[in-house]
């Protein structure tokens, strides 16, 4: 079932969920990070066992975020994506914020995507957003994986793409786009599989669609007043904790994990 939230429901729930958000965002980029690690860094405080680069990786997920919830109301297009990929990847990449104008590869694939055009860009962008044959989930994640395909940025393609697949939800109502800890090591096996042969894309696009977006629960909530907010509040806040609780524990055993290796 496709999830139907309000515009300030779904900036809500992002908001209640943004160092998750972030934290499954980075350890998808390969971070070596711990949740409690990612909340203190996002909180801006310094974290002696996390790397430079990892510090470096959550705090532009942190502005990345903050800039995709205040422009929840600006067009989709390629300047857009550019906008968001200039705080991903700003002071990790050979350029930053411009589209990539040479060759990469892609490791573990035979796969090298070709070097992006603006015009091309655009025009593959407008027909995913425009399909009238296909969800807003649909869309989202389309433009998700087609992003993380054509890898339009020097770095931090994939943060990238999550960021507009999570744009596309949010803007529309359709929840949070997220690939959890437990579906990593599986979305990256059909991610690759999708890289490799254009046929595969319908297997990863179907995982996701079942595994990765995540919305709101309205069980006993009232339908009208305040009641309604103060309910909904309460609802979410108990589950986050519940979360946050759950990762700060599973946190603190992968630290400890690292630190007896």
């Amino acid at each position: 079932m496709e999830i139907k939230l309000t515009r300030q429901q779904n900036i809500f729930l992002a908001k209640k969920n943004i160092v998750e958000n972030i934290y499954h965002s980075a350890k998808l980029e390969g971070c070596n990070v711990t949740f409690p690690e990612t909340y203190t860094i996002y909180n801006g405080m310094n974290v002696s066992s996390a790397s430079l680069d990892d510090i470096q990786c959550i705090l532009n997920l942190r502005n990345a975020w903050k800039y995709l919830l205040n422009s929840i109301d600006a067009p989709v297009t390629v300047d857009y994506l550019c906008k968001l990929n200039s705080f991903v990847s700003q002071n990790e990449s050979l350029e930053w914020g411009v589209l990539r104008n040479g060759k990469v590869g892609i490791g573990g694939t035979d796969y090298t995507p070709p070097i992006p055009e603006k015009e091309k860009v655009e025009k593959e962008l407008s027909a995913i957003l425009t399909d009238t044959n296909t969800s807003i989930a649909e869309k989202s994640i389309i433009a998700c994986l087609w992003g993380m395909k054509s890898q339009l940025f020097w770095d931090g393609n994939k943060r990238t793409s999550m960021l507009l697949g999570n744009k596309i939800l949010i803007e529309h109502g359709g929840g949070i786009l997220s690939v959890r800890d437990k579906d990593i090591l599986e979305f990256n096996k059909l991610l690759t599989a999708y890289y490799n042969n254009d046929s595969n894309f319908i297997h990863a696009k179907g995982f996701m669609l079942k595994n990765c977006i995540f919305g709101i629960e309205f069980e006993n909530v009232k339908i009208t007043g305040d009641s309604k907010s103060i309910s909904l509040t309460s609802h979410i806040q108990k589950a986050k904790k519940i979360r946050r609780n759950e990762k700060l524990d599973s946190g603190d055993k992968e630290k400890k994990q690292r630190d007896e290796r």
